[in-house]
């Protein structure tokens, strides 16, 4: 009896992991070995004005290797996990039909989630009662979710004021608490893709080296400059960019608020924070069958991480 062979889904490389681990050289390297595009997760990257302190891979580091989603949006927007989700599905759906392979970058886990699962379909929040519950104090605002939606408040943090502030707007706005719109996801490619992922995790002391002295060199190379023109601009200070790593803390310097050496270690110090919460969100959140590799990421092992990656994609 015949038996028609179902075509096999088509391969998605995702290099995951947190900030200054070595993801972009990675991506560039498996770049060389299969034609491929980059395609930027990471939420401060996709913003224009960000170039410098986003880290964002310029002309030289990409080598000739396409990139995707990279400085594509205006500041003055707010680029949601649901439109990068959008964006990155139109590009891996145009990389596949180039032929080539989309490695997908990045280190905003939230990106990473509703790309791969879907996205909670959470109707539109009224602004009134968006704009009220976010000039809450956090600690207000986590008091009232205690009252209106208490699971939500015992499993975030008191001082997450983002996910404090979209958990309580949601159940004022709907009526419903945010987890009853988050169990029926939609929109993910998850079933449809073959996916190839790798979590790097190098030791936290040569990351958070490396973050000081990325930070640092940020600094002598244009991150300044580069906030200047941000605030010239006159935009919302609730906007994400303007809330981007750095960027509080060269303005607050700009403004008149300490020296250079305490508007650097503010910088180094923001950097570290954000690159341990994301160390313990790629510790402990993706699936366990999610390759890690806690070495220090050297030319030899990135060459060798490519080269598996590029043999998995080529397995019928």
């Amino acid at each position: 009896m015949n038996k028609t062979r179902l075509p096999r889904p088509k391969p998605v490389a995702l290099i995951a992991g947190p900030t200054a681990s070595g993801k972009s050289a990675l991506a560039v390297r498996l770049g060389h070995l299969h034609p491929s595009v980059v395609i930027n997760a990471d939420s401060m990257q996709v913003y224009r004005d960000l170039r410098i302190l986003s880290a964002r891979p310029d002309a030289h580091e990409m080598e000739d290797v396409p990139h995707r989603l990279f400085g594509h949006i205006d500041g003055a927007e707010a680029c949601s996990a649901a439109r990068w989700a959008e964006d990155a599905r139109i590009e891996i759906d145009r990389a596949h039909a180039a032929g080539l392979l989309p490695i997908v970058t990045g280190g905003t886990g939230l990106y990473l989630r509703t790309l791969l699962d879907g996205i909670a379909p959470v109707p539109d929040i009224d602004p009134d009662i968006r704009a009220r519950v976010r000039a809450l104090p956090v600690a207000e605002a986590h008091a009232a979710l205690a009252i209106e939606d208490p699971d939500a408040a015992a499993r975030l943090s008191p001082a997450d004021s983002s996910r404090i502030a979209r958990a309580l707007e949601t159940v004022r706005s709907t009526g419903r608490p945010l987890a009853h719109w988050q169990a029926s996801l939609s929109g993910g490619i998850g079933d449809r893709i073959r996916l190839l992922p790798v979590v790097l995790l190098p030791p936290r002391d040569w990351l958070f080296d490396r973050i000081d002295r990325r930070f640092d060199a940020m600094i002598e190379h244009g991150a300044i400059g580069e906030v200047e023109t941000l605030l010239a601009r006159g935009l919302d200070p609730a906007l994400p960019v303007m809330r981007a790593i750095g960027v509080p803390e060269i303005a607050a310097w700009l403004r008149g608020s300490g020296d250079r050496a305490m508007m650097a270690e503010r910088g180094r110090i923001a950097t570290r924070q954000y690159g341990k919460r994301q160390y313990t969100w790629f510790s402990r959140q993706p699936p366990a069958d999610w390759e890690r590799f806690d070495a220090q990421p050297d030319n030899k092992m990135i060459d060798q991480i490519a080269i598996k990656l590029r043999n998995y994609a080529l397995t019928d």
